[in-house]
């Protein structure tokens, strides 16, 4: 893969060309631009409590909404992310946390729930996110198409995020991809949710993506999917005659039986990335 960069007021780009023939193979959960050894640049996050869960760790230490968190057992926080380290550094250990509340300096005792990752890691826990913080505008760049152009770039992604999608199945299947990276209907919730919350765009281009996945997985050649009556037609088309009645019956158990599968998988990785 080549990678054309420059540095920061520098006029001239350089081509650097990276192997990827093994790039993301047996990666749970995938990490594409840590395996590559790239680190983004992400605006500074300030460790300000958004919202608080519920019945979390967060909720029972008296955390709240606006609370500005200064130190943790009295080590300076720089950021949200040096906050979220020193509490997944800590699964089920008490710690001291400062916070400026109005004005005030108050001192929290907090214990991280332990969480098991999707890689078996148990990290610390509890419950509050941070509210996002908007890109500065050197960094942000819209590009805007006329109609034609516009359905040519339409019909572009969708066949990127179609051929995207078939090779995320092709992997699966011979063992690639974990298929703990499966997605059922709580995590479709909560990403739209965040897509929602993010603009107009953001959910729209996440409401095709998922109308793409969907399509593409309604033509696999199982039986009870659109696919599978492809299939069958491939076969009457091949034999000369339709499928009999008899196999189309057994045919429609096993697929049931794999959909029926595929679903309590996803619903299952969906419940443990809850807990």
């Amino acid at each position: 893969m080549s990678v054309a960069a420059r540095d920061e007021g520098d006029s001239v780009a350089r081509e650097h060309r990276l192997p990827v023939q093994d790039w993301l193979v047996r990666q749970d959960p995938p990490r594409p631009l840590a395996t590559l050894g790239v680190t983004p640049w992400r605006p500074e996050v300030p460790a300000v409590i958004d919202r608080v869960a519920e019945g979390e760790p967060a909720a029972s230490a008296g955390l709240e909404s606006g609370d500005r968190v200064l130190a943790v057992d009295g080590q300076p926080v720089k950021d949200w992310s040096h906050f979220v380290e020193e509490v997944q550094a800590r699964p089920g250990e008490r710690i001291d946390i400062e916070v400026e509340r109005n004005g005030e300096t108050l001192t929290l005792p907090l214990t991280p729930r332990a969480r098991d990752r999707e890689d078996g890691a148990s990290v610390g826990y509890i419950g509050a996110g941070v509210a996002p913080v908007a890109w500065p505008e050197e960094y942000r760049r819209e590009i805007r198409y006329g109609p034609l152009a516009a359905l040519g770039q339409a019909a572009s992604r969708t066949g990127d995020m179609t051929l995207l999608t078939f090779d995320a199945v092709r992997k699966m299947l011979v063992g690639l991809i974990s298929p703990s990276n499966l997605s059922g209907p709580i995590t479709i919730a909560r990403i739209a949710g965040d897509s929602a919350r993010s603009g107009l765009e953001s959910f729209v281009s996440f409401l095709a993506y998922l109308s793409i996945s969907l399509g593409v997985l309604n033509l696999l050649p199982i039986p009870v999917l659109d696919g599978g009556h492809l299939l069958y037609y491939v076969v009457e088309v091949v034999r000369g005659r339709p499928v009999s009645e008899h196999a189309q019956a057994i045919g429609l158990r096993i697929g049931l039986a794999l959909v029926g599968t595929l679903m309590l998988m996803a619903l299952y990785f969906d419940l443990m990335r809850l807990w």
